[in-house]
């Protein structure tokens, strides 16, 4: 199974992105999903596949949190 991590895009350079998760930064290709500094995105295989609303990026984020406290 393969899981996509919401992250916060912060800056964008051509067809890059750099996506922050919780103070991690990785740049993330845009493919061609259209996205603005500030979205909140999922990324899979380096990829940006879809942005999501803030709310449900940070329920993710919180579930991801759980269960790396397991």
């Amino acid at each position: 199974m393969c899981v996509a991590a919401p992250g916060k895009v912060i800056e964008i350079n051509g067809d890059t992105a750099v996506i922050d998760y919780n103070s991690n930064k990785v740049n993330a290709n845009k493919g061609i999903v259209e996205i603005k500094v500030g979205d909140y995105v999922l990324v899979h295989a380096g990829l940006i596949i879809q942005v999501i609303p803030e709310d449900e990026a940070k329920a993710m984020a919180d579930i991801f949190s759980e269960l790396e406290n397991l």
